[in-house]
């Protein structure tokens, strides 16, 4: 967590002007920890890849010890763990979010969707979507709201 604040500390704010994933100028690499188990995990992983993420995708039976590793508390967990460029995102996070992230570097540990909310990407149940927020969380387990997306009736 030491290295963590530190590189957190070093990093400058960058203003978002177009945020897309071509404006990085290459394919982003994310190193996804999934359960060989889950189907709405596989369906993330198409989404980042359709989002210009060339993704490593870690199948294993233990996501757990990733979790606790990368500091994602209970309250914040999903089904899945990303690492990207020095951050962690938890959950069905959408690939534009991850990409203002990037963009932004604001000094957050990472990015969550706690929970399998409908409608998130991966998550996609026709036309329901259930109202969530993206939160932001730091190494001092500090969370609030990054993105918050309407839901439909």
């Amino acid at each position: 967590m030491k290295s963590l604040k530190l590189f957190l500390a070093s990093t400058l704010l960058v203003v978002n002007v177009g945020v897309n994933a071509e404006s990085l100028g290459k394919p982003i690499d994310i190193v996804v920890h999934r359960s060989p188990t889950c189907s709405c995990c596989g369906k993330w992983l198409e989404h980042l890849k359709q989002n210009n993420f060339n993704v490593k995708d870690v199948v294993t039976t233990d996501v757990q010890t990733i979790k606790d590793q990368q500091g994602v508390t209970k309250e914040l967990a999903s089904c899945h763990t990303a690492l990207v460029d020095g951050y962690v995102i938890e959950g069905h996070v959408p690939a534009s979010d991850i990409i203002t992230l990037l963009k932004n570097r604001p000094k957050v540990y990472g990015l969550a969707v706690p929970g399998m909310v409908n409608g998130s990407p991966g998550m996609e149940m026709g036309n329901k979507k259930d109202p969530y927020k993206v939160v932001s969380f730091d190494a001092e387990n500090k969370v609030k709201e990054f993105k918050s997306y309407e839901g439909t009736q």
